[in-house]
């Protein structure tokens, strides 16, 4: 049985201000071609399908169409969990008419997905609260799904009806192996699928990517992997954007998100995991990078010239970029750098420090003129460094109006 695990789309997200519709349409249709490619039977998309509650409808339209696409006219289950980043009834509310295409959205962590049947193709045969067992036209044995999509603190509360300051880790510990006790054996394939901030114990904990909302739950920050279940063969985790494995006893697999959304991720390969597994033994899996979608990269430069250079010779990235000069940038320095690239997310400016950490302090002199105070003031403010020509010119436009 041949699954592909894939997370954190973010679909509507921007980098500032620059939109990332068209790339995530780009990769997406990447991951279309890899699944049907690689002959999967299952899609499994592990939560933060949007970048927020209330996205574009261009981002909702594009997440059904591709969706759709990966179900192949429902011959392949689709399995779409929420993250923290989505709302679990926007996620749900679609599911009716989704699981006529093969596709089964889970909002809610302790959701019932109802059983159906798509005939001569698969069947959810048998359902609990966070759980569901699948039979795939064409095997012999079931496919079993734990499946726990995002849960805050007052989510927790709710749903699993635990004291506040019981702690997630013995709350989904509990669960779990209730879960798997109760309908994983080896006879079938386990899997489970979760959204949430997991690490193993014992080691660093895995660094969360800029702009991602932290994910505090009760009071544990962390889930860490020894809560899995022994029968589970695979945990197809969302949340973390770059591909590492933070298992226990079996691999627990960030696949990462298909586009570098923060500078934090600069340099990073995106991927798509291919896990081919059958009952009883150990899963196979294959990591498929992704090339769609521009590059996310810091540089930083001394010199104007050689900035304007790099970025004519580098078109197709989105940049970071740091000048640090001899004296505060001018407009015209400014013009040139974007008028050079169009992808330059921020612009760093910096002075170099050339005066020495110990000189004396200076006193203001408070009887000069104002242009001469102003002067003073700029110096005390940066280390020594005189304002420019055309900072002094707009000083005296500002002055004189």
């Amino acid at each position: 049985m041949r699954i592909l695990h894939t997370a954190d789309w973010h679909l509507g997200k921007r980098l500032d201000f620059y939109s990332r519709h068209h790339e995530q349409k780009e990769v997406l249709s990447e991951i279309v071609y890899i699944a049907d490619e690689q002959k999967v039977d299952l899609v499994i998309v592990a939560g933060d399908l949007f970048d927020a509650f209330n996205p574009p409808n261009e981002s909702t339209e594009l997440l059904y169409k591709t969706l759709k696409k990966l179900a192949k006219n429902a011959k392949v289950p689709v399995i779409a969990i929420a993250g923290n980043h989505d709302s679990p009834d926007r996620i749900n509310v679609a599911d009716v008419l989704a699981r006529e295409n093969g596709i089964i959205f889970i909002g809610h962590p302790t959701d019932v997905v109802p059983e159906f049947e798509v005939e001569n193709r698969f069947s959810v045969t048998h359902s609990k609260p966070g759980f569901m067992e699948i039979a795939l036209s064409g095997f012999l044995y079931p496919l079993r799904i734990l499946h726990t999509a995002f849960a805050n603190e007052v989510r927790l509360k709710e749903y699993f009806g635990e004291d506040k300051q019981q702690s997630l880790q013995d709350s989904l510990a509990r669960r779990w192996d209730d879960l798997a006790e109760r309908f994983c054996d080896e006879n079938g394939v386990n899997i489970l699928t979760t959204h949430l901030y997991m690490a193993k114990r014992g080691a660093d904990h895995p660094e969360e990517p800029d702009g991602e909302k932290p994910l505090n739950i009760g009071n544990a920050d962390v889930v860490y992997t020894d809560a899995i279940p022994a029968q589970i063969q695979y945990a197809a985790l969302g949340h973390l954007h770059r591909y590492q494995d933070v298992g226990t006893h079996q691999p627990a697999i960030y696949s990462g998100s298909p586009l570098a959304y923060s500078f934090s991720e600069s340099g990073q390969q995106k991927y798509v995991c291919i896990v081919d597994a059958e009952p009883g033994k150990p899963v196979e899996i294959k990591r498929i990078p992704l090339t769609s979608g521009k590059s996310l990269i810091r540089k930083k430069f001394e010199e104007v010239s050689s900035a304007e250079k790099w970025l004519l010779e580098n078109q197709n990235c989105l940049i970071e970029l740091t000048i640090s000069t001899e004296e505060f940038l001018k407009s015209e320095d400014r013009k040139k750098i974007f008028s050079a690239h169009q992808g330059i997310i921020y612009l760093i400016p910096k002075v170099k420090n050339n005066q020495m950490e110990d000189s004396p302090a200076s006193e203001i002199n408070l009887n000069q003129n104002l242009k001469s105070l102003f002067r003073d003031y700029f110096k005390s403010k940066n280390e020594g460094m005189e304002p420019n020509e055309e900072l002094m010119k707009l000083f005296d436009e500002i002055t004189q109006a």
